[in-house]
């Protein structure tokens, strides 16, 4: 059953992905990314990282979006159309040519894929019996405090700046 609705996840997940690419509204567009973002919360709850897909749903599906949705409105941008050209012709066949050339390198690293499973430091049974959020914590407010730290001081500098640059314009 699990294999089931990994297999669905994925398969609307790559679907919604293609849609995101080859869609000619950008609301679409984005519509179809938000879709995407919610069935790649599905695959994060299969495989145990129920932390991880709310994070995806509230920050990515929600609050990211949300800000898209808002610009492409605000921008009221309509349909894009191709542009015919001999410049267009080429780009897609060096895009063609990118990724098979990309897919050439990387097929002997999936095909000849040997990893040796590393024990973590938590036992899946401690894991099971907390669950993943403690454990993220844990880690968080322990081993990683002083990067969980730097980055929350970055953030807070960057949000500093662009208030200074939004006053500075007023």
């Amino acid at each position: 059953m699990e294999a089931l609705f990994f297999y669905l996840f994925g398969g609307l997940a790559l679907i919604c992905s293609v849609l995101v690419v080859f869609l000619k509204k950008p609301v679409h567009n984005a519509v179809a990314l938000i879709f995407t973002f919610f069935c790649l919360a599905g695959l994060y709850l299969i495989l145990g990282a129920e932390f991880v897909a709310i994070i995806q749903v509230l920050v990515y599906a929600g609050a990211i979006m949300v800000l898209f949705l808002f610009v492409i409105m605000l921008l009221n941008l309509e349909e894009e159309e191709a542009i015919e050209g001999r410049g267009n012709r080429f780009r897609r066949w060096l895009g063609g040519f990118a990724a098979v050339l990309v897919f050439l390198l990387l097929a002997p690293v999936w095909l000849l894929q040997t990893l040796p499973v590393v024990k973590g430091t938590f036992p899946p049974e401690k894991v099971q019996e907390l669950g993943n959020t403690v454990w993220v914590a844990r880690l968080l407010f322990t081993d990683y405090l002083l990067p969980f730290e730097v980055a929350s001081i970055l953030l807070l500098a960057a949000i500093v700046g662009a208030v200074f640059f939004a006053m500075k314009r007023m």
